[in-house]
């Protein structure tokens, strides 16, 4: 971890962490919703809006300058996901991505063929599947949750993926409890019964590294403002597979991957802030390695940091009367996102409280409303605070104390 930079080198690229709130230093816990953004993605995004502005495939500086940029992007989401630059598509978030890809997919299915989806599911992956059910009478299936630790039950993966499954639509690490799932066994399951796998991987990309080749999945989505960058979307797909698509489109548009799936002209600025954020992160290791070996050692730095704060996060909250705290225990699969309830308060109630003394958690059901619900919480909510690159152990000593003053 020497070689990667510390908490502080890392805070001070971040102007939002000079906020204050009622007189207290704000201490964002809001980043499994969206992560703070460093100086170097909002000036590469200015750079390019002021100089390099234009439409692409055009002959002129400009039109060139920036599909250049937007082909340095796809490459630096390329090493970012473990694919290929010709598999990155770019949109507007992975919702809209997922809907484009459902729909595309969709049209070569039938009546009675299967979608497999999960109970811990970002519902902008599971509804995309239900919406097709409601279309082409495609029949889903949902892997359970354990409702004691957060996690999916194996033996009913087993019973739900079965030969006539198409798709397999899993979430690699839960929104909502922290959960990170066997991407590599599901996908090898799936694939045995002739299913293609897609990976929704909006929360475990921004607390790890992907590796959609090592994980054999055909399709993985994911949103760059869930790692310090901006609003933007992104699917890497096998480019046999995107080719072979059938998506809605305009038909003077490419028939070729990656645009064969970016509809329309795309957020440029957007698109060239993303591979900032990448590149702001394999900056933390220094050195000129190759992009993905720094990104690996940036991404393994961090976990191990965010790990020790997991643990005393949850340790402190456990030790808290009147709360509940829910998912996997630290030392097991699961990233440094951890939801908890306080009996007698709603969510929103805890993070208002929270909120006055500058301490920022997000609270509800953050759109797994199943897995919420399979807890009991669907009216009430929870409470989720999530340990950012940019988050110290004394803003988790701000955030348990709040908590026990609540209950206080």
């Amino acid at each position: 971890m020497s070689s990667v930079a510390g908490v502080e080198e890392i805070r001070s690229h971040f102007p939002a962490l000079e906020r204050t709130h009622n007189g207290f230093p704000v201490a964002y816990f809001d980043g499994p919703g969206g992560t703070q953004v460093p100086r170097a993605v909002a000036a590469a995004m200015t750079d390019y809006l002021l100089n390099h502005n234009a439409n692409t495939h055009w002959d002129f500086p400009s039109s060139r300058e920036t599909d250049a940029a937007l082909a340095a992007a796809r490459a630096a989401l390329a090493d970012y996901l473990g694919g290929a630059a010709g598999e990155i598509v770019f949109g507007a978030n992975l919702t809209t991505l997922t809907f484009h890809l459902g729909r595309a997919l969709g049209r070569g299915w039938r009546a009675g063929d299967v979608v497999v989806v999960t109970e811990l599911d970002h519902h902008a992956n599971s509804d995309t599947w239900r919406a097709l059910a409601r279309e082409r009478g495609v029949e889903i299936r949902a892997i359970r949750m354990r409702r004691e630790d957060g996690r999916l039950d194996e033996a009913d993966a087993a019973v739900k993926l079965t030969p006539g499954v198409r798709l397999l639509a899993l979430g690699a690490a839960s929104n909502a409890l922290g959960t990170i799932n066997d991407v590599a066994q599901l996908t090898a399951r799936a694939h045995a019964v002739g299913a293609r796998v897609f990976v929704d991987g909006v929360h475990y990309a921004s607390h790890q590294l992907p590796d959609v080749r090592a994980w054999s999945c055909d399709f993985f989505a994911c949103s760059v403002y869930k790692f310090y960058g901006p609003h933007v979307g992104v699917l890497w797909g096998r480019r046999e597979l995107l080719a072979a698509l059938d998506p809605p489109k305009l038909s003077p548009a490419s028939g070729e991957p990656p645009e064969l799936l970016e509809t329309g002209t795309l957020n440029h600025e957007g698109i060239v802030g993303a591979g900032a954020a990448v590149d702001f992160l394999a900056s933390l290791a220094g050195g000129r390695a190759p992009r993905r070996e720094r990104l690996a050692l940036v991404s393994q730095a961090l976990h191990e940091r965010a790990d020790l704060q997991l643990r005393q996060l949850w340790n402190g909250l456990k030790a808290i009367p009147q709360v509940e705290v829910y998912g996997p225990p630290p030392g097991t699969p699961r990233t440094a996102t951890l939801s908890f309830s306080v009996a007698g308060h709603p969510s929103s109630a805890v993070a208002q409280y929270l909120a006055a003394r500058g301490v920022f958690v997000s609270h509800g059901d953050f759109y797994a409303t199943t897995a919420v619900r399979a807890l009991g919480h669907e009216h009430d909510g929870l409470v989720r605070a999530g340990c950012a690159a940019y988050t110290t152990d004394g803003e988790i000593g701000r955030l348990l104390e709040g908590v026990r003053q609540l209950v206080r």
